[in-house]
């Protein structure tokens, strides 16, 4: 009852904006999250990737507590503690020079995009032929603001709100000679994200990568690297992009900064950083205390427990056990992804829906992405054993559902 209250008063109160799902969380340990009967879920989508070190950690908590005792807010226009000590620790990760602070993923890519813009706006000033605007990649998302959305590919996401804005241009995923074609010296920024989320657990090509830091280079546009949900050890790395040996002029990070307190960071080269002086760009939240706070806890923790060899070791348990899955069930069309970001790509987006469904109701939580894609995006703390199960209930739910998928599963246990 109390669910269906709380439905009926948001049906009631809230913009609907948001398909929710019929369950009420109310608690989280670990890599579970518990129901209002008490039922202990399996998360292996931590809150579309934000909550990274699963629920109830003793770091957040007591950074948290700690901080929330001191210090919640003073705005940008003073000093606190946590600002550079949070910024050091992501320049040394990143291999970047400088941060900007802001609440969410969609707010860290706006600022990349201005910051694209006035850099060209600056080299300019210096007589150099650049434009304004932006290459983008098919299957991006990049956010729902109206410049973050510009930059998205799906027309679901951009039609409602055209004319969007304008000097956006889309290139096929992957496609070299594409992203040769399509780039002059009109491009001010190319924008790209190393693993793509929403548009299926998709990598770039190593080449496609280069080709874009090659055509960069040679005309001072900036490489725009979208690592909010690949980001800040998502796939055994700090960042994506260090798996293709690539420094990008900018990449954003949000979803797991801090542990599930709203945060969003952009980074970028000393180079780019000349671009924006004060009062061009800002925000009321962004950077406070205590976001740096748990922020630096995150960080920390993830150093001192060795985090990015835990996720390369259970996130490639993880892939190769879902790889063994496949030659068992023929409607798995691909496996993707990178440490703990990984996708089953399947041959039918009712399959895929239906499959999201029964593993919800096998109390395991993923999501569907890209319409035929399940997505997971598990808390780094995962263990063997949460994997091991997890793929057995995928096995069982893919050979309940075999004449449905048209799928011809063999007789063989993927597991003893």
């Amino acid at each position: 009852m109390k669910l269906a209250s709380i439905q009926a008063a948001e049906s009631k109160l809230l913009l609907q904006t948001y398909e929710r799902n019929p369950y009420l969380f109310v608690s989280g340990h670990g890599v579970y999250l518990r129901d209002d009967d008490g039922n202990d879920y399996l998360d292996l989508l931590s809150g579309i990737g934000v909550s990274a070190l699963g629920y109830a950690h003793p770091a957040i908590e007591e950074a948290i507590r700690y901080q929330s005792t001191r210090l919640l807010h003073t705005s940008n226009l003073y000093y606190h503690e946590g600002t550079a000590n949070l910024a050091l620790r992501l320049t040394e990760i990143s291999g970047l020079d400088r941060v900007y602070f802001c609440n969410s993923g969609t707010e860290a890519w706006e600022a990349a995009l201005k910051l694209a813009r006035a850099h060209a706006v600056r080299l300019r000033a210096n007589d150099k032929q650049i434009g304004t605007k932006f290459l983008a990649l098919e299957h991006s998302f990049h956010g729902r603001s109206m410049g973050s959305v510009a930059t998205t590919h799906k027309e679901k996401y951009r039609a409602p709100f055209a004319p969007v804005m304008p000097g956006v241009e889309f290139v096929h995923f992957n496609d070299v000679e594409d992203l040769k074609a399509k780039f002059s010296n009109e491009v001010c920024a190319i924008c790209i994200e190393p693993i793509q989320g929403e548009g299926g657990i998709r990598p770039v090509s190593k080449e496609f990568f280069s080709a874009a830091r090659e055509l960069c280079n040679a005309t001072g546009a900036l490489l725009l690297a979208d690592e909010i949900q690949s980001g800040l050890g998502r796939t055994g790395k700090w960042f994506a992009y260090q798996h293709y040996g690539i420094l990008p002029d900018v990449t954003t990070l949000a979803k797991p900064i801090a542990g599930g307190i709203p945060m969003g960071a952009m980074l970028c080269t000393e180079d780019a950083a000349l671009a924006f002086t004060p009062g061009m760009h800002g925000t009321t939240f962004g950077g406070g205390p205590l976001a740096c706070a748990v922020a630096i806890a995150v960080i920390d923790t993830m150093q001192r427990e060795d985090q990015l060899a835990h996720i390369c070791e259970v996130g490639g348990l993880f892939q190769n056990e879902l790889r063994r899955l496949a030659t068992h069930h023929d409607c798995i069309v691909d496996i993707r992804g990178m440490g703990l970001m990984l996708g089953i790509e399947l041959n039918s987006a009712q399959l895929a829906q239906l499959v999201a469904a029964q593993m919800m109701e096998r109390r395991i939580i993923i999501n569907r992405t890209s319409d035929t894609v399940l997505r997971f995006l598990p808390p780094y703390i995962l263990e063997r054993e949460h994997v091991e199960f997890a793929i057995n209930v995928l096995d069982e739910i893919f050979k309940a559902n075999a004449a449905y998928a048209g799928a011809s599963p063999a007789g063989e246990q993927t597991h003893g």
